[in-house]
């Protein structure tokens, strides 16, 4: 305990930043430099790497995370290895940035989303909404020896809050602007926007999941082509736009039109939504799939922003993270929908666009630890501001 009061009084601390994302391809951890918390907040990125999962492990992670296919034994067992392989990650990143995890003094860690079920329904004579982080935060305090804070996400949903999005309170502390209504658009498996008016207060903050983000693209690139991912997005460049597909998908697709506070994952966008549409446009040229599921991923971000964002504050500028970012040909879309705004890289306003959300969740460490709350109940639907995480000591 005298270790935890001891950096509770720290100015500046040496943070690790963890995150596993839908699309499950590896864990990115970020070592960042935080000084102050909440407002005053600075950071500094000193390291960032990608640490694939190991095939097996990225499998099993894929198959427990739906119910059809999920067991009990696999999900305990699951719950400690992703915390190993956490571990490797970080010894990896000190290695490669030549940093002793001695000097470390904190970490935070999203875990690794297996379910997330934020509808309230009845089970028995209870009401509840639920969701399931695994990659044990307390095992990874023992393995690495550094006090961590995981499994932010069961706080707000314990105060009728989605549990998600949880970035938009990084963003606004980061990313807002005095002269600018900007848009911070993350497409990882899943899509998420905040959206900062200029001056805006953290009660002004709007944010939610839009819809698919990769997920639904990388399942098809999987079942057409064998690969796990579209590079640069040239297969769907190399497609032409099925307008019965994308109408079917449009019908299929309830989500996009729920207004928020709303969140998502693979228990909806995963195989399931896609398998009756394989079947009735079987035909349909493999990149004419590509084509048309990339376009949609980027019409769900602009259906969702004119419908529940644009009457109150049209956005300057838009910028985008996370893996999308790679898909070229995305980011031509996004640009010719969102044709009154500026769509950019993360990276011009300061931050990785790769490492931005691992970055986050060293923020969001550093509040739990410094007892600042940090959902946006306008954005998860939470009652009232919560502090988020769990807090494990090693």
């Amino acid at each position: 305990m005298n270790r935890l009061l001891r950096l509770i009084e720290k100015e500046t601390k040496t943070v690790i930043g963890l995150m596993s994302g839908t699309s499950v391809d590896a864990v990115d951890v970020a070592l960042v430099k935080i000084s102050g918390s909440g407002t005053n907040t600075k950071l500094k990125l000193k390291g960032f790497l990608e640490y694939p999962f190991p095939p097996e492990v990225r499998e099993r992670i894929l198959k427990n995370s739906v119910k059809e296919t999920s067991n009990v034994e696999q999900l305990c067992k699951l719950n400690f290895v992703i915390a190993e392989i956490y571990n490797e990650a970080i010894e990896e990143l000190c290695k490669k940035l030549n940093c002793d995890l001695a000097e470390v003094d904190l970490i935070g860690s999203h875990g690794q989303t297996v379910q997330h079920l934020p509808q309230k329904e009845f089970w028995g004579k209870y009401s509840t909404a639920s969701t399931l982080q695994i990659g044990d935060p307390s095992v990874l305090a023992k393995l690495t020896g550094v006090i961590t804070v995981g499994d932010f996400r069961p706080a707000d949903i314990a105060l009728g809050g989605q549990g998600a999005p949880l970035v938009p309170y990084f963003d606004y502390l980061i990313f807002r602007s005095e002269d600018k209504n900007r848009a911070l658009l993350n497409i990882g498996g899943i899509s998420n926007i905040t959206v900062l008016k200029k001056g805006a207060a953290l009660d002004d903050v709007i944010a939610f999941d839009t819809g698919p983000g990769n997920m639904m693209i990388d399942l098809a690139v999987k079942k057409f082509f064998g690969r796990k991912f579209d590079p640069d997005g040239s297969i769907a460049a190399s497609g032409k736009f099925n307008e019965d597909l994308f109408n079917a998908l449009a019908v299929k697709d309830s989500f996009i039109e729920a207004a928020p506070p709303k969140s998502t994952g693979r228990e909806y966008y995963g195989l399931q939504f896609l398998e009756s549409c394989f079947e009735e446009f079987k035909d349909v040229p493999h990149e004419d799939w590509l084509n048309t599921l990339t376009y949609f991923t980027a019409y769900a971000v602009y259906r969702n922003y004119e419908k529940f964002i644009k009457p109150k504050t049209e956005i300057d500028e838009l910028f985008v993270s996370g893996g999308g970012l790679r898909n070229k040909f995305m980011l031509v879309k996004l640009k010719e929908l969102f044709e009154n705004a500026e769509v950019k890289d993360v990276e011009a306003i300061g931050i990785s666009p790769d490492a931005k959300e691992a970055i986050c969740f060293a923020v969001l460490a550093n509040e739990t630890i410094s007892g600042n709350t940090s959902n946006v109940p306008k954005a998860t639907g939470a009652e009232r501001p919560t502090i988020l995480g769990k807090i494990c000591l090693p």
